[in-house]
């Protein structure tokens, strides 16, 4: 353990000299200007320094400083002791005075970095030579110096602080107090964490290695909440920079700010609706508390959405709607007929947005495009004392991977409801019970200790539904049925046969196999098995 120096931080710094070292000239000029004016001594190096001369400022160059030229093409030219030696000294520790002193170094008030856009980078595609180029070396090296030594020196890590510093200056007699440098420190050193993270976890990408021996996450605030799940608890939407198209991303159109629960639900449903391209049909999915509470596709949006809202009128109160394809006229009008908190949407016509500004709350998103269901990236849960990651679920199934175990194979219709109340059901909480009929879910069961407590509340939904539309049999009856895991006993298959189900999809592999496959067979369903299993917790 390195021992504490003996230093009491001043309450006040008068910035005299300032170090700037930018990848983002954003704002630069216009705060440099400002500190020239005020009598703040400038160094800087490269691109920074030669955009400052270029707008009249006077510069220092870091080689007059150092007395050593950039060299590498400009890999070195800030790891220096002039550089560092300013940075870290401490003023009021006579020996670190002395050592200045004997070494002609003077010390930095100010540091301002921003580091080379290495997330950026690879975000848009670089290959491995060009993001290996765009990790910053030198950049971090003097934030982490001069945070360290935030007793005496105000470190900037983005163009947004350079207003508050300013102010700062302009509030104190051109100094900085201790708090506020206490501030600048802290967000200096998260986002070379954040930086950091980004490059470790782009490695373990290109070496495909899953489970790191250290493995860091990371993000920037990008929208504050009023609260989390609930009212005593304080939230807020941290964004990675991972690309995939989503809320997190996505475009606010109008309606109210959006809430921890909003945020959670809309995600759901627009992964969820993302399972089925817009290509082949038009797709909508009502979620509510992070289930779906209606699943359909059609030829199009309306009908799709008439569809899902069928299967629970209910539950889809207050939801979230979720679609495929641009949200047309004809769609918007339909889905305004009911409160919604959230539509969420690739993009939408003119007219539509129109539609839903009649409804002043009511969020509406647009993502852009469709995130890739088989796309890999990791899903991450908190635990007491750690982190619990996986590889996010993008497992699939077509009807071509399906192994018919029964004495009937499923019709044609029944092989694509089949597939569809898969795809459903890998979004539905554990247990997972999904009927469905006709390119639509009929009815939904989900979240209980026992299977066949699902099946048998997604058929008391499906009865529910019928009656509603003033149909005299339950939905169910002539449905398909999904479960996200076999049924470890014949009693659940059972049910759903009672209710009305001519066939069944499900993983399979449980030690009753032949049990609940007899029971399909005693009752003429058909009944496929996946080999792969769903749960979601």
């Amino acid at each position: 353990m390195v021992s504490p120096i003996a230093s009491h931080p001043p309450e006040s710094v008068v910035v005299r000299r300032a170090l700037i070292s930018v990848s983002d000239k954003t704002g630069l000029v216009g705060f440099a200007r400002a500190l020239t004016d005020s009598g703040v001594e400038i160094v800087s190096t490269g691109g920074t320094r030669a955009a400052l001369v270029a707008a009249g400022i006077t510069v220092t160059d870091v080689a007059e400083v150092t007395g050593f030229p950039e060299i590498m093409d400009g890999r070195v030219k800030t790891l220096h002791p002039k550089i560092h030696g300013g940075l870290l000294g401490v003023r009021d520790v006579p020996a670190h005075a002395a050592e200045m002193a004997a070494n002609d170094i003077s010390v930095f008030d100010l540091l301002v970095v921003n580091l080379y856009p290495f997330e950026g980078t690879v975000a848009a595609g670089a290959d491995y030579p060009t993001s290996v180029e765009n990790i910053d070396i030198g950049g971090p090296a003097m934030i982490r110096a001069g945070a360290k030594n935030h007793a005496w020196v105000a470190v900037v890590v983005e163009p947004e602080d350079y207003g508050a510093v300013l102010a700062e200056l302009e509030a104190t007699a051109g100094a900085t107090t201790y708090p506020f440098r206490q501030r600048l420190a802290a967000k200096a050193f998260a986002r070379t964490a954040a930086y950091d993270s980004a490059v470790s976890a782009w490695f373990a990408g290109v070496l495909a290695e899953p489970l790191p021996a250290w493995r860091g996450f990371a993000g920037r605030l990008g929208l504050s909440l009023r609260y989390g799940e609930n009212p005593h608890q304080s939230a807020g939407l941290y964004l990675t920079g991972d690309t995939r198209l989503g809320v997190a991303t996505a475009r606010q159109v109008q309606g109210k700010e959006l809430s921890y629960n909003n945020i959670n639900d809309t995600d759901a449903a627009f992964e969820l609706v993302a399972e089925f391209d817009p290509a082949l049909s038009a797709a909508v999915a009502i979620v509510k508390h992070a289930n779906p509470c209606g699943v359909a596709e059609a030829a199009t949006l309306a009908e799709a959405y008439r569809l899902a809202l069928r299967c629970d009128a209910v539950s889809a109160f207050g939801g979230i709607v979720a679609l495929n394809r641009r949200l047309d006229a004809e769609a918007a009008a339909e889905i305004v007929k009911v409160f919604t908190e959230v539509i969420i949407a690739p993009e939408a016509t003119d007219e539509a947005i129109a539609i839903v500004a009649g409804k002043k709350n009511l969020r509406l998103l647009l993502a852009g495009g469709l995130p890739d269901p088989r796309a890999p990236g990791p899903a991450v849960k908190t635990v007491a004392g750690g982190l619990l990651v996986q590889d996010r679920d993008s497992g699939m199934v077509e009807s071509d991977g399906l192994r018919v175990v029964t004495q009937r194979a499923p019709t044609d219709t029944e092989l694509r409801d089949l597939v569809f109340a898969w795809r459903v059901a890998k979004h539905v909480k554990s247990n997972a019970i999904v009927y469905a009929r006709d390119g639509a879910t009929v009815g939904i069961g989900a979240g209980q200790m026992s299977r066949v407590d699902s099946a048998m509340i997604a058929a008391r939904k499906a009865a529910e539904a019928a009656k509603a539309a003033g149909l005299p049999d339950s939905l169910a009856v002539g449905s398909v049925v999904a479960s996200d895991a076999f049924f470890p006993f014949a009693d659940g298959l059972i049910a759903a046969a009672e209710a009305g189900v001519t066939a069944v999809i499900q993983p399979g592999g449980s030690v009753r196999d032949a049990e609940v496959i007899a029971a399909a067979d005693e009752r003429g369903l058909a009944m496929v098995f996946t080999g792969m299993r769903h749960f979601r917790h």
